[in-house]
C-alpha cells in the first residue's frame, strides 16, 4: 500500500501532456478509455493513471495550439504540417532566407493569428508563398511579364510584388485595401511541399516580434514557439538576416527594388537582361 501511494503521488506531480501529443493520443482515446475502465476495477494504480490522463487531455483540448514543438524540417513531417495548415493553424518554417510564420492565406482566422503572434498592425501586408512558379498565376497577374522571367528569378530569395487582379483566388481579407500581393517561391523544398499539399497559398512573414531582428535559427524566436502548432527546424540559415529581395513588378517594362535584401545584384541583373528598366 505504501508503494502504491508513492506511485500515485508521483503521478500527481507529472506535467500535463503538451499539445503535440493530442493528435496521437486522441486517435486511440476510445480504446484507452475502455482499457482504463477495466483496469480501474483491477488496480487503483491503473485507475490513477487513467484519471491523470483524462485530466491531461481535458487541459490540452482547452489550450490547443498554445504549446509548439520543434521537429526537423524533413519529408517525414510534411504531412502533419499540411494537416496543421488545413486546420487553420500557424506553423514556423525555414525558407531559403529566414524563418517564417506560415498559415493558409485563405483563412482570415489563421491570418489574424499571425498578426497577434507578431504584435503587428494589420495594415502591414503579408506576402504569400506558393509551391511552384506555375502557381503564381492563380493568385496574381503575370501576363505583362516577359516570357520565362519568373522562371529565371524563382525559386529563389526574391519576393515579387504583383497585382492581384479579379481572377485571384486569394481572400479579400488578406491585405485589405491593397490591389497587389508579394509572392515567394523559396528555394527550400520543405515549405514548397507544404504549399503544394495545402492546395492553397501560404501567408508568410518573418518569425519574430514586429520590429525585432529576423530569425535565422529557431532559437531566435523560442519565446514564440508556444503560439505555433509546430516549429520546424532547418538548422541555422546561411543567408544572414537581410531576408528576400523585394521587387515591384506591377508596371509593364519596369521594376522597382522595394527592399535590397540578400539578392539585389543578381535580381537586378536578371531583370535588366529581360529588358526591364529600373525606376527609383
Amino acid at each position: 500500500m505504501r508503494a502504491m501511494n508513492s506511485s500515485v503521488k508521483t503521478l500527481e506531480r507529472l506535467p500535463l501532456f503538451p499539445f503535440p501529443a493530442v493528435k496521437r493520443i486522441t486517435r486511440r482515446c476510445a480504446e484507452i478509455s475502455s482499457f482504463g475502465l477495466v483496469s480501474q476495477k483491477k488496480s487503483s494504480l491503473a485507475g490513477a493513471i487513467w484519471s491523470r490522463m483524462s485530466q491531461s487531455l481535458d487541459s490540452v483540448q482547452c489550450s490547443e495550439g498554445k504549446a509548439g514543438v520543434a521537429l526537423p524540417a524533413t519529408d517525414a513531417h510534411v504531412e502533419e504540417a499540411i494537416e496543421a495548415i488545413k486546420a487553420e493553424e500557424v506553423i514556423a518554417v525555414p525558407t531559403d532566407t529566414l524563418y517564417g510564420f506560415a498559415c493558409d492565406a485563405c483563412s482570415s482566422e489563421a491570418v489574424n493569428r499571425i498578426y497577434e503572434i507578431k504584435g503587428r498592425k494589420q495594415t502591414s501586408p503579408l506576402a504569400i508563398s506558393v509551391g511552384d512558379v506555375s502557381d503564381i498565376s492563380r493568385f496574381a497577374i503575370v501576363d505583362h511579364l516577359p516570357h520565362d522571367l519568373l522562371y529565371s528569378l524563382l525559386p529563389g530569395p526574391v519576393t515579387l510584388v504583383l497585382k492581384r487582379g479579379d481572377s485571384s483566388i486569394l481572400e479579400k481579407s488578406l491585405n485589405p485595401g491593397l490591389d497587389s500581393i508579394g509572392v515567394r517561391v523559396p528555394d527550400f523544398e520543405f515549405i514548397r511541399s507544404i504549399a503544394r499539399g495545402s492546395g492553397s497559398a501560404l501567408a508568410l512573414t518573418s518569425a519574430n516580434l514586429s520590429g525585432q531582428p529576423s530569425s535565422v535559427s529557431i532559437k531566435d524566436f523560442e519565446n514564440l514557439w508556444q503560439h505555433c502548432a509546430y516549429v520546424y527546424d532547418g538548422g541555422v540559415l546561411p543567408s544572414g538576416r537581410a531576408g528576400s529581395t523585394v521587387v515591384d513588378l506591377t508596371n509593364p517594362g519596369s521594376f522597382k527594388i522595394l527592399r535590397p535584401g540578400s539578392a539585389r545584384p543578381e535580381t537586378t541583373a536578371i531583370l535588366e537582361k529581360f529588358g526591364l528598366e529600373e525606376v527609383p
